[in-house]
């Protein structure tokens, strides 16, 4: 989460270090921008005086477009926790929801173990949060993502809108911009509920 954000956070390797969700923008920014939430891990047989505090992170899964589920590598334990994982997701989002499978930590594994994961798991990006190399790498795969949900779109705002054209360029990715005698021709790249959005206000 910091190496994807740029941001300093609370962390510490304990239970419960995270009580809340946290939501950062991706850096380096893109257009439009990705946020990324940090949720509250999910618990086997969680107690009851606990569950509210799981209430946000239920929401937050739901909303979001892109699932990336962080697992601990040199844990022995983490194949179960991915199953208890996949079990509270499976009650409230679609099990055919896009989601990336993250094996962490792969710096404190050998060469043959990280060779069985890559066999075991085909579909996981198997890296270090350590490494500033696979960090970037997991910004990439997140940015590519969004881009193949994006579509195009094309603007045409007259002179005595152009408050309109901040409102473009703050949401969506600008791709060609033009001004002739009807006013500013904006070609845009941006998910297509945001152009559907835009396209209503504009």
């Amino acid at each position: 989460m910091r190496g994807l954000t740029d941001d300093e956070m609370y962390v510490a390797d304990q239970l419960f270090a995270t009580l809340d969700t946290t939501v950062r923008v991706l850096v380096p920014e893109t257009r439009p921008r990705i946020l990324i939430s940090d949720t509250v891990g999910f618990i086997k047989d969680l107690p009851h005086d606990l569950v509210a505090s799981f209430r946000s992170t239920l929401e937050e899964a739901r909303d979001a477009k892109l699932h990336i589920h962080v697992l601990d590598a040199a844990d022995s334990a983490f194949r179960d926790q991915y199953d208890v994982t996949r079990q509270v997701l499976a009650d409230i989002v679609d099990p055919d929801h896009p989601r990336l499978l993250i094996l962490n930590k792969s710096d404190l594994l050998d060469d043959a173990e990280r060779s069985k994961l890559r066999k075991e798991f085909p579909e996981a990006f198997l890296m270090s949060a350590a490494s500033t190399t696979d960090t970037q790498t997991l910004h990439g795969l997140i940015q590519t993502f969004f881009e193949s949900t994006m579509s195009e779109a094309n603007f045409v705002i007259p002179y005595d809108k152009q408050a309109k054209v901040s409102l473009l360029h703050d949401r969506c990715r600008v791709l060609e911009e033009r001004y002739e005698e009807d006013g500013a021709h904006i070609r845009v790249r941006a998910p297509q509920a945001v152009l559907s959005a835009l396209q209503r206000e504009v």
